[in-house]
């Protein structure tokens, strides 16, 4: 997990969430309409209490390692507790060998793409929440779970004993407008699985993913800056 001085949050960030606020606003007429996950990766522990202290309790990570390194932060002698209690959200890909360090901790898990993938899951913590990422792009190295797919594999999850929420998406990089496609997709498919939670947009393309329907969108850069470089 990154330290030092360069894992600072920079300043401005309730500036930064104000203005992000009233972005959504604009598109969906509600800025309290849409969940956001403030993804914290490549920061360290301050990002995190600064996020909480303004309300942000939705904490995304996309490496497991440094997730669990910062769920435990506060029981380190002398570190101080959190403003609040965090949701933490799993953005990564899932790896079957790093889900029994993470059941413990994880609130929701995004991006599951294979049943294999629940199966882990289910088997350390029954019950947990989960969305399926649906491949909207079609891009090497993406994962998610083929559209005309989607719906067997959330018939699959549920009977592992899993809530699946909703499902998620990563837009197609470029041109925001070029993502839109992609979140109507998603936004069809989860109207037809009756499923009320749709996980999609980024810093670049959020108001695009409004616009089609996102009831939460993951957001790193445009809350806290350019990361520093991981170590």
């Amino acid at each position: 997990m990154t330290t030092g001085p360069e894992a600072l949050p920079p300043p401005g960030l309730e500036q930064r969430l104000a203005a992000v606020r009233d972005r959504i606003g604009s598109v969906s007429g509600d800025p309290g309409s849409v969940r956001i996950v403030a993804v914290t990766k490549g920061f360290g522990v301050d990002a995190v209490q600064a996020a909480l202290a303004l309300g942000l309790v939705d904490i995304g990570e996309n490496y497991a390692d440094e997730l669990v390194d910062k769920a435990d932060a506060p029981t380190s002698v002398g570190a101080p507790e959190w403003p609040a209690a965090p949701v933490w959200h799993y953005l990564g890909a899932v790896q079957r060998n790093k889900v029994p360090r993470l059941a413990p901790v994880v609130d929701w898990w995004q991006g599951l793409g294979r049943i294999e993938e629940g199966r882990a899951i289910a088997t350390r913590r029954p019950g947990a929440t989960v969305l399926v990422q649906v491949d909207v792009a079609g891009l090497p190295g993406r994962g998610g779970c083929p559209p005309d797919r989607v719906a067997e594999l959330v018939t699959a999850l549920r009977d592992e004993d899993l809530d699946v929420a909703g499902l998620m998406a990563v837009g197609r990089p470029g041109p925001p407008d070029e993502a839109r496609p992609g979140f109507v997709l998603v936004s069809t498919l989860a109207d037809s699985l009756d499923l009320p939670v749709r996980s999609m947009g980024m810093s670049d393309d959020f108001e695009v993913a409004v616009a089609e329907g996102s009831t939460m969108v993951r957001l790193g850069r445009v809350l806290f800056g350019d990361r520093p470089p991981r170590r």
